[in-house]
């Protein structure tokens, strides 16, 4: 076999492989959205306010600069307003 394709056959089993992992990753991350989707169920099941609970999780992955600048030019626009 000619060195052209014994490469060619390395490089199709590497895509494969990474074809694979990317479709098994995929289903896993299907499967966590289910389980996310459940416990906010259970939370808005026990009284919470799901709406408030993303916002605050939200909050939560910002950089705290990043929130700090976000709430002050918030209240930037909430004055300008008069509201």
């Amino acid at each position: 076999m000619p060195d052209g394709q014994a490469d060619k056959g390395v490089s199709a089993q590497r895509l494969k492989s990474f074809i694979t992992r990317i479709e098994r990753l995929e289903e896993e991350k299907k499967a966590m959205g289910a389980d996310i989707r459940e416990v906010y169920s259970e939370a808005k099941s026990s009284g919470f306010d799901v709406k408030i609970m993303r916002k605050v999780i939200a909050l939560r992955r910002m950089e705290p600069n990043e929130r700090q600048e976000q709430e002050a030019l918030m209240q930037v626009y909430i004055d300008a307003i008069g509201f």
